[in-house]
């Protein structure tokens, strides 16, 4: 925050370096008040100027637009391949791949763009409106959608125990409530892997807003937090594009191999080793080699991501509202018996349906249906929240 500017909500939204716990905050009022006084005129001029600069200075970036389209694209596809699964080697051999890097991928981003994350005001509002808020607004209504579809009246709301998708939006809120935490400490990365690895061996920390996939999936969060725009550059140059290929062809031969001998739900990162019948060692063995694999997979996954403006650029800013979205689609499926049917499981129908996921999917990110579900995802609530008086003080300057 520029010492002499009043910054609007709009300005702090788009700003990510000067927005740090060291760059802004009230303490730095009083001064700017006396600036002002002394200044005159032209210090109100200079900081009308210097705040809609900032408005101006941080565009979105086409790649991370691109790159969040693209995950939710797999997320939507892999929740359409889990029911073919036990039919098909390679439908199976599909979903593993996919799981073991889209919601990595997803959580490096979202930490990313949680570096400026600090306790100021303005920020815990967005958190709460932007995460809290359609945290409750969707688990009551996956719970009502449940109670009705699935013909299951007595199913319980609960906010402590996620149902189905709404277990990233607890998470999400918990990650950015520690951000400062890891600014602080000087080995963040392996710290938080220590953490995924205790998670994995202890069951008894329960399904309290779904803590295991909390701790376990955390680590990527924190290195989403430690990165900087040169390190995503690394991996977008053209020989590590060309790697990418081999990279992935060997990650699903892989993945056929393991599809019949290894339980999918290592990748869900929602349980314990020994929930899973396996031995409490092999929770953290589980937990680094799939880390290790993780990371290489999203690095290979970024490779391909184009930085240019495309068609589905714009979808990017909505890919919240396709994840909760599709969400009601996918359960219904189950729900309704649409895999029943056995045209579902041959080649063609399996297909027929990545291309219906990807298209629904694409929909549902689309402006108009953002427009129509802003009240649920992005309310403002101005009448929730106290005024600021440094900010009122500010803006009467």
């Amino acid at each position: 925050m520029t010492p002499v500017a009043p910054t609007s909500a709009t300005a702090t939204a788009v700003r990510s370096p000067a927005d740090s716990p060291a760059a802004g905050g009230t303490s730095q009022a009083r001064p700017q008040r006396r600036a002002a006084g002394r200044g005159g005129s032209r210090a109100k001029n200079e900081a009308t100027a210097d705040t809609k600069a900032d408005t101006k200075a941080k565009p979105r970036d086409a790649f991370f637009d691109n790159a969040k389209y693209l995950a939710i694209v797999l997320v939507a596809m892999g929740h359409s391949w889990e029911p073919l699964r036990d039919g098909s080697r390679s439908a199976a051999a599909l979903y593993i791949t996919v799981y073991a890097f889209h919601m990595p991928a997803f959580i490096i981003i979202s930490g990313y763009f949680s570096r400026s994350f600090d306790m100021r005001k303005d920020r815990l509002q967005r958190l709460i409106t932007g995460v809290a808020v359609p945290y409750i607004l969707f688990e009551v209504a996956y719970t009502l959608f449940k109670r009705w579809a699935d013909d299951d009246p007595g199913y319980p709301i609960s906010l402590t125990d996620p149902w189905y998708l709404t277990w990233f939006l607890a998470a999400l809120f918990i990650w950015r409530l520690t951000t400062p935490l890891w600014k602080i400490v000087r080995w963040p990365v392996p710290l938080a892997l220590a953490i995924a690895v205790l998670a994995s061996i202890s069951p008894d920390i329960g399904d309290d807003l779904d803590l295991q996939r909390v701790l376990q999936f955390l680590p990527f969060f924190v290195i989403g937090l430690s990165l900087r725009p040169e390190h995503f550059k690394l991996v977008r140059r053209k020989k590590a594009r060309i790697l990418a290929v081999p990279v992935f062809a060997a990650a699903l031969v892989f993945a056929y191999w393991a599809a019949p001998r290894m339980n999918a739900a290592w990748f869900y990162h929602r349980d314990a080793a020994q929930e899973l019948a396996a031995p409490w060692w092999s929770g953290a063995v589980m937990t680094l080699a799939m880390f290790g694999c993780s990371l290489v997979l999203v690095a290979c996954f970024f490779a391909w991501i184009p930085g240019r403006t495309m068609w589905c650029t714009a979808l990017g800013a909505g890919t919240l509202y396709g994840y909760l979205l599709h969400g009601f689609l996918a359960k219904g499926s189950r729900f309704w018996n649409w895999y029943d049917n056995p045209w579902m499981h041959t080649p063609w129908g399996a297909v027929v349906l990545t291309i219906v996921a990807g298209t629904v999917i694409t929909l549902l990110c689309t402006p108009p249906v953002q427009r129509t579900f802003r009240w649920a995802m992005e309310p403002k609530m101005t009448w929730a929240f106290k005024k600021d008086p440094v900010g009122m003080a500010r803006s009467r300057h």
